[in-house]
């Protein structure tokens, strides 16, 4: 069951088709808090960043029907942190690990017989 369906059905001009696409299309774009004005009265949306989308045409019994749909949570979600903030937060928790002792993080402390192997000569 929906919690909310508004539909509105009614004959347009190609001009007044394209403003409203406008109007939505400006919604769109700046996202959060939209307005709408349809007919008589205002839709009020929610609009987050993301959105689903989904673009139908259909052709029989003599007309084309075109739908534009787009969907999104009514619930705001939460975002995972981009890559770039988790690579950084997984460095960060790397350097706080303490080094086992007796060995350097830098690897220039080879062992014995890693240095003898690279001077030995053929």
């Amino acid at each position: 069951m929906k919690d909310l369906k508004f539909e509105q059905k009614s004959s347009l001009s190609r001009i007044e088709a394209a403003d409203r696409l406008t109007a939505l299309a400006a919604a769109l774009r700046e996202g959060g808090d939209a307005e709408l004005e349809l007919g008589p009265g205002t839709l009020s949306l929610r609009i987050p960043d993301n959105l689903r989308s989904e673009i139908e045409v259909e052709v029989g019994n003599g007309q084309i029907e075109l739908e534009i749909e787009f969907k999104w949570p009514t619930a705001p979600t939460r975002t995972a942190p981009s890559r770039a903030v988790a690579s950084t937060e997984e460095a960060t928790r790397r350097k706080r690990v303490p080094a086992k002792p007796g060995r350097s993080s830098t690897g220039t402390n080879r062992s014995k017989s890693a240095k003898r192997a690279a001077t030995k000569t053929p």
